[in-house]
């Protein structure tokens, strides 16, 4: 497994060790030991799995305290752009989002930590979509940001007037009017 780091401290990019021949391929896409020993120590409660069509966007989404979410993300099939943004409080990277290609075919993960929003844009005709939940989804704690606010500054590689969003992703308010992720101890 490979470990790359992104501009965003604590937002990692995991590469499994892909083994192929004419049968397919095999790969660990979860390891404990092994993401323990990246530092990644989270106890996961909750796998989730989506499919969508080119052109859905999902995000940017998050979970207020005591209900903050890290997640391991993953395109299963077809491809998406998947981005973290940063919403910590004080956080000399507050604002700042990180951009990664997810497919079925690099089969690249990405690991959110706690105090980050998370959504993804379908880039692939369609594409199934998984993820690893440390806390499970509470509904009165659901949070997001809007998509397009301008101070992100998020290219999501599709036409986003032409997006498809839920009602809900539609009308998350800016990252200012947030209020920012602190951590409660």
């Amino acid at each position: 497994m490979n470990i790359i780091e992104t501009a965003l401290p604590g937002v990692l990019i995991i590469e499994p060790k892909v083994f192929g021949d004419a049968r397919g391929y095999f790969f660990e896409s979860w390891n404990q030991a092994a993401f323990e020993a990246a530092g990644i120590t989270n106890k996961w409660v909750q796998d989730n799995e989506s499919k969508s069509c080119y052109g859905v966007l999902r995000g940017l989404h998050y979970q207020a305290a005591p209900y903050t979410q890290a997640k391991i993300v993953r395109a299963i099939a077809g491809t998406v752009l998947d981005v973290a943004v940063d919403i910590r409080k004080g956080s000399p990277t507050f604002g700042k989002h990180v951009a990664v290609e997810l497919s079925g075919e690099n089969k690249r993960q990405l690991y959110i930590p706690r105090g980050f929003a998370h959504g993804f844009a379908v880039l692939s005709d369609e594409a199934v979509f998984a993820y690893k939940c440390d806390n499970p989804y509470a509904p009165a704690a659901d949070r997001g940001v809007l998509f397009s606010d301008p101070a992100i500054g998020i290219d999501w590689r599709i036409d986003v007037s032409k997006a498809l969003l839920s009602e809900k992703d539609k009308k998350h308010p800016l990252l200012a009017q947030i209020e920012p992720w602190e951590d409660v101890k």
